[in-house]
């Protein structure tokens, strides 16, 4: 299963997925790749207009929705993408809310105990069991949406943590938040469920084997919301 901590100035996500083979030899196996852009930019090195964002090499609707505080639906939708996961290197990306479009939420006031930007010290990561809860200093407690053996840290390459888990575990929800995304239109990512804690920061959580929340529904901290499978990645 795989659960990430790592840079909290937007997102954690938390990608979850059975893998009873990491339970046992404490090594990854190779995950489906999300789909990846095609590259007919020609090098483009235009200005970046404000609530843009021009697409890399490398880079995915949901990475982009996540870097942004955005669900990859409304990405799509505002971006008239029929299939979120033809994007191309140079193509400019609407990450804000059209102008005369309606906002889902309104800012809500921050207190000591909301998340707060800043990295989760090396220190901070579970290195056997998975602690209880993940906090980001000096802001909001995370619990770790499920029980297992952190097996790879977060990378660059990963962009997760690794915790073995197994199939048909529950994962629960890291903190209260609303569901924005509930489904598996996201190539590379499986059954995903991803939820907005405030405007700025959300959860993911992929591969999941059956979803037990839908779209808009507001879920509490520790609320089971999924339970662990093994879609659209090797790890079994």
């Amino acid at each position: 299963m795989k659960s990430p901590i790592f840079s909290m100035t937007k997102y954690f996500l938390l990608l979850l997925a059975a893998s009873t083979v990491l339970l046992n030899t404490g090594c990854s196996t190779p995950r489906t790749k999300p789909a990846s852009v095609i590259d007919r930019s020609g090098g483009a090195n235009e200005p970046v207009p404000a609530g843009y964002y021009r697409v890399k090499r490398g880079d995915t609707l949901a990475r982009i929705a996540l870097d942004n505080g955005q669900s990859p639906r409304d990405l799509a939708r505002w971006n008239n993408l029929s299939n979120p996961n033809l994007i191309e290197v140079g193509d400019l990306i609407l990450v804000r809310p059209p102008e005369g479009s309606k906002m889902t939420a309104k800012p809500t006031p921050r207190s000591s105990g909301e998340m707060s930007k800043g990295e989760v010290s090396k220190a901070e990561t579970p290195k056997a069991e998975a602690a209880k809860e993940v906090v980001a200093e000096p802001g909001i407690r995370l619990e770790w949406p499920a029980k297992g053996k952190v097996v790879e840290e977060f990378s660059e390459k990963t962009k997760g943590i690794d915790i073995a888990g197994k199939l048909g575990e529950p994962i629960t929800a890291a903190s209260d938040g609303k569901v924005v995304y509930a489904g598996n239109s996201l190539r590379g990512y499986g059954n995903l469920v991803i939820i907005k804690h405030d405007n700025t920061y959300l959860t993911a959580y992929a591969h999941n084997r059956n979803l037990l929340v839908k779209e808009g529904d507001a879920v509490k901290k520790s609320q089971k919301i999924a339970e662990m499978g093994d879609t659209d990645t090797n790890s079994v």
